[in-house]
């Protein structure tokens, strides 16, 4: 469920902020597994940009519990991600 006024983009300081917080938060990887490897953020999960719509199911029903946060490397990727789950609802 998309959830109202929710930005586009965050800031690093405000994830960082939100998982200070304890607010509930799911970290989303969209690079590709080799970019992964060599540098991740401590529980985030990779699901990488084309193979998102296998996914988009369990998605769909943790972002009822918790905000996802999509990010890549450079920002485009998680930019278009982004874009095409809330076409998604």
């Amino acid at each position: 469920m998309t959830q109202p006024g929710l930005p586009l983009e965050i800031q690093a300081r405000e994830v960082r902020e939100k998982l200070d917080s304890g607010a509930p938060v799911l970290l989303i990887d969209v690079r590709e597994p080799h970019e992964f490897e060599k540098a991740r953020i401590a529980g985030s999960r990779l699901i990488p940009m084309f193979s998102l719509p296998a996914h988009l199911d369990s998605l769909e029903a943790q972002a009822d519990e918790a905000t996802l946060i999509v990010y890549c490397h450079h920002g485009i990727r998680s930019l278009s991600v982004v874009g095409w789950l809330r076409q998604q609802g």
